[in-house]
């Protein structure tokens, strides 16, 4: 009877659209807007003027990519349905959404501990700085952390498949995400919810536990420097790094490690929102507005 009710479901109802449509819309098309417009001008930058030709700014271009691809994923599909008389998905899309959600979000973990590592060999290990992070060394990095994403999204979205769902599917959310799925399943979850446990563990803290170790070995570094310039330059482009870090491994724990009880429908898609639509926009401008390099690269292309 559970495989029965599976196939039959071809879409999914949103619930978080009860009220203020036009507002959502606005909303987040104005949040979509300052995403595309924030970092598209990072890559133009990085890609544009040699001097931030570097290790640092290649991964802060691939993570302003990965930032682009997390928010389309979400925000066109949220502002169909803001205009739609019954905000829907389909089966597949839902499935689709929930994929390269998790994938996105397993390659920024992993991006954001190889960039905390750059930032370790900047400063602790200048000498070496060149030699450790080559620009075929970045590329693999680069690559591994997609590979790492997908191939934990892959685990998820394959669990996903093959739960059951009763009478009208409904989500109380306005995109598709885990937690809400196996919310309105109606067969065993706990597969999902232990394989969401393990990947919080392997994909999420692990990464989180380098970014620790790499801030402390800086730390120290930047502790001992003679020169007051010399340690305001290490925090200076350490700090904006660190915030971001902090911002999206504490949103993003929050909606995948939430409590037995849950949390309320507005509180789950605010949480939701925090980790995959409003860090992604706030990116650029966390690592912008105090780096001065960026401003000069700025100041030169126009």
């Amino acid at each position: 009877m559970a495989g029965m009710n599976q196939t039959q479901v071809t879409e999914f109802v949103l619930l978080g659209f009860s009220h203020g449509r036009p507002f959502l819309f606005a909303l987040f098309l104005a949040i979509y807007l300052a995403t595309l417009l924030g970092n598209s001008a990072i890559l133009c930058l990085v890609s544009l003027d040699p001097r931030l030709h570097s290790p640092m700014y290649f991964f802060l271009s691939q993570l302003s990519c990965l930032d682009l691809c997390y928010s389309s994923v979400t925000v066109p599909k949220i502002l169909a349905n803001a205009l739609h008389p019954q905000p829907t998905i389909s089966y597949g899309g839902c499935l689709a959404q929930i994929f390269f959600l998790m994938a996105c979000a397993g390659t920024e973990c992993a991006l954001l501990a190889v960039m905390a590592y750059d930032r370790y060999a900047a400063v602790c290990q200048p000498l070496r700085y060149a030699q450790a992070l080559s620009r075929g060394t970045c590329a693999t990095a680069v690559a591994g952390c997609w590979l790492w994403g997908l191939l934990d999204s892959a685990v998820h979205i394959v669990l996903a498949a093959r739960l059951s769902f009763c009478g009208a599917a409904r989500l109380q959310h306005i995109f598709c995400d885990t937690p809400p799925l196996l919310g309105a399943a109606c067969s065993d979850t706990r597969p999902n919810e232990l394989a969401l446990h393990v990947s919080s563990v392997f994909v999420g803290l692990s990464p989180f536990l380098l970014v620790i170790i790499s801030y402390l070995y800086i730390l120290a570094t930047i502790l001992g420097m003679p020169l007051a310039t010399s340690r305001r330059k290490a925090f200076s482009t350490c700090s904006a790094h660190l915030l971001v870090v902090s911002l999206y491994f504490v949103t993003a724990n929050l909606n995948y490690n939430r409590p037995s009880s849950g949390y309320s429908p507005a509180a789950d898609i605010l949480v939701s929102m925090m980790y995959c639509i409003i860090t992604p926009m706030l990116n650029p401008l966390i690592y912008s507005l105090r780096n001065q390099e960026v401003w000069g690269a700025l100041r030169r292309v126009l």
